[in-house]
Parts: structure tokens; sequence; C-alpha cells
């Protein structure tokens, strides 16, 4: 996963129309700038996000698939799953949400497998995230909740218990208003 130090520290909040991260556009540039030269899986891991958020796709895709050739030779499977579905937000970005779907679904049913479940989470948290994206308020609703149950088995405290549950009841109200309507 990202270092949470790092790039969780730039989240302002959520977009209530695709559920992306609100950040600060200088402090990821800056972050950015700071490790450009680093070649570490972490900080690679990190340098996709900071490109994702910046909107610098081209650069964040490519950089991700490297990401995921390294992680395969050099890492643990661990560590190949965290890259693949940090691949598929960057999918996501581009707007191929069928394609970030598919990675973060096989991504997700290793990693329950496995039972890593902060690892599963995440796939679901993006899964969750891509769906409502796209417009899928079920499959976003069922993601974020299978996400919530993997968060509890993990151990999650309740900042992060809470931040699903507000993508839930974020989720009921865009079904209720779209209800309303039609």
């Amino acid at each position: 996963m990202l270092r949470k130090e790092s790039t969780l520290g730039f989240i302002r909040g959520y977009d209530s129309n695709s559920l992306r991260e609100l950040v600060d556009q200088a402090e990821c540039a800056e972050r950015l700038a700071e490790i450009e030269s680093q070649r570490s899986l972490p900080a690679m891991l990190e340098r996709v996000w900071l490109l994702k958020v910046l909107d610098r796709l081209d650069e964040a895709h490519a950089l991700a698939e490297e990401t995921v050739r390294q992680a395969r030779m050099a890492g643990t499977r661990k560590d190949v799953l965290r890259a693949r579905v940090l691949h598929a937000t960057v999918l996501q970005y581009r707007g191929a949400h069928s394609a970030a779907d598919q990675v973060l679904a096989t991504c997700a049913a290793e990693a329950e497998g496995q039972r890593w479940h902060s690892i599963a989470a995440f796939a679901r948290q993006h899964q969750g995230k891509n769906a409502y994206e796209a417009g899928d308020l079920e499959h976003a609703r069922e993601s974020f909740k299978q996400e919530l149950f993997l968060r509890r088995e993990a151990g999650a405290d309740e900042r992060e218990l809470e931040t699903v549950l507000l993508a839930i009841e974020m989720i009921e109200r865009r079904g209720a208003a779209r209800l309303i309507t039609t």
C-alpha cells in the first residue's frame, strides 16, 4: 500500500461526484520533486499516486506499469497486488472503468483468498470508487460493504471505518437523488 504518512497527509477531502481525492496540488508537486529520483518500490508507488492526483495520467500510467513489473521481479505477492491496485486506479482516472474493475476484482479475490484483509480492503475500496464514478451505484455499494467487512477483519481504527461508512452514505444519497429526478 502507499505509505500512509506520505500520501494520506495530502488528502484534504473527497469529490462527491467521483470520490476522487482532493489534494493540495502544490504540496503534491513538491513531494513528487523530492522523490523523483528514488527507485525503491515504495517510492515508485508513491510517485504513481502523486502523478495520478496531479492529473499527469500518461506519466502515471507508464510508471504504474513499470512498478508492476518491478514488483513482479523483486517484490512479494503482496507488493504485486498493491502495485496492480494502484495501476487500476490510474486506469480509472483515464476512464477505463471496465478494465480497472476487472483488475481490482482479481486483486481483491486473490488477497481475500490469502486472508490479506488490508490489501483486499484496499482493492475493494478502489473498486467501489471506480464503480461510483462509472455510475454503477449498486456495484459501488457492494464493494464498499465488502471493504467495510475486510477493514473490520483487519482491525482498522474508527477513522478508517467512518470513511467507508461515509462513502456508503454518499452512494445512498446519490441513489435517492436519482429516484427523485426520474
